[in-house]
């Protein structure tokens, strides 16, 4: 008896998919909960599991092939169809995330060989169970660079990932969509340095987690929000609706581009807990393990481009959202304070918003509200 792999419904506003790569092959046991085939989304990469054991029949969407919810991938011939003898050269399925496979591979370790600390192996459960002695390995041989040739005029094609895909097309649309505009403000960060000169190592001790500046924004954010609530608002069709709750979005940098991971209720959030989900993003971004639930939603996103160095941008809105608040680098810049020029490590903000409901003048506030609380980062450790 044959049972359909079918592309299952993955969660809000993710509608179709791109078969990635395909682990079995028609002929290759399967048990259940072996992974089978990964798909790419515009927001994760999802593995599709095995529902029944037996042997992988046949495969209806090759590796590159777009398809949507509901589509049949392949087929599963069951365990009384081919006898038991079939599957005893299979082996048992393993967990594990496409970054730990990818990992094991590259280590040549057995994925079966791993603990893993959660219900699936990940990467850093592949690392640990390597970070003994490095072993001798056989030398591999690596084809030399081919230097450049002057004149050379030759062109790489290479198709976009769904998830880059997806981004190119949501780029243009909101602009074409929202009318956007940025204002730009500038950041006094001595108050947060000092804070967290004299504090980090403390909060390091007691909450496992350090202490970054991004939190600052985060609660500062929140305060604004409050004071200017359209910017926690969303259009449909030609109604405003402002949303009572603040769940922000996080922009983190991933391979295979851009993801806004969502801080639920923020505003309830302290500080390590803050912190430590950050952290917990930027990990999961790192090894593909993000879930659709964690990339849900948003009321409003905040980007830190001064993770890589950038000094000024005006980031692009994650739309439905008609606010995104751009941090950049802390560079010491000669300001005027009391009639004297002094050096102090400053910062450009940067808030893009939809000016259909979002006045100008509300928008500079906005900014300006954020610079206060950050500039006095005390009011913000009171929770006020």
């Amino acid at each position: 008896m044959a049972v359909n792999i079918v592309v299952p419904e993955m969660g809000e506003s993710v509608v179709d998919a791109r078969v990635g790569r395909w682990m079995k092959q028609p002929g290759d046991a399967v048990t259940v909960g072996e992974p089978l085939v990964e798909l790419e989304t515009d927001k994760v990469d999802v593995e599709i599991s095995a529902s029944k054991t037996g042997v992988l029949g046949s495969i209806t969407h090759a590796e590159g092939a777009d398809v949507k919810i509901g589509d049949v991938l392949g087929t599963i011939e069951v365990l009384e169809s081919v006898g038991p003898e079939v599957l005893r050269s299979g082996g048992p399925g393993v967990a594990a995330t496409p970054s730990a496979r990818r990992e094991a591979r590259e280590r040549d370790v057995a994925l079966d060989a791993v603990a893993a600390v959660g219900p699936r192996v990940t990467r850093a459960d592949v690392r640990n169970a390597t970070s003994g002695p490095t072993p001798v390995s056989k030398p591999v041989s690596v084809p030399p660079k081919v230097a450049a040739v002057p004149g050379d005029r030759s062109t790489e094609r290479v198709r976009m990932s769904k998830r880059r895909a997806t981004i190119a097309k949501r780029l243009v649309e909101v602009q074409a969509t929202a009318a956007m505009l940025t204002t730009f403000n500038e950041v006094d960060m001595s108050a947060v340095m000092a804070l967290r000169g004299r504090q980090k190592q403390a909060f390091k001790d007691k909450y496992d987690v350090s202490l970054g500046v991004s939190v600052f924004f985060v609660k500062a954010a929140i305060a604004a929000l409050r004071e200017f609530p359209h910017l926690n608002a969303e259009i449909q069709g030609d109604e405003i609706v402002v949303k009572h709750y603040y769940d922000i979005g996080i922009a983190v940098g991933a391979a295979g581009g851009l993801v806004v991971p969502v801080l639920r209720d923020a505003d309830q959030m302290s500080f390590p807990a803050i912190e430590r989900a950050t952290r917990d993003f930027a990990t999961k971004a790192k090894d593909n393990t993000l879930s659709l639930d964690d990339l849900r939603g948003g009321s409003f996103t905040i980007t830190n481009g001064g993770v890589f160095g950038s000094l000024m941008s005006t980031p692009i809105l994650n739309p439905p959202q008609v606010g995104i608040l751009g941090l950049h680098a802390i560079k010491d810049r000669p300001i005027g304070v009391d009639g004297q020029v002094v050096l102090r490590p400053m910062m450009f903000t940067a808030l893009t918003y939809d000016h259909r409901i979002v006045d100008g003048a509300e928008a500079v506030r906005f900014l300006v509200r954020v610079k206060e609380l950050v500039e006095d980062p005390g009011v913000l450790l009171l929770e006020l």
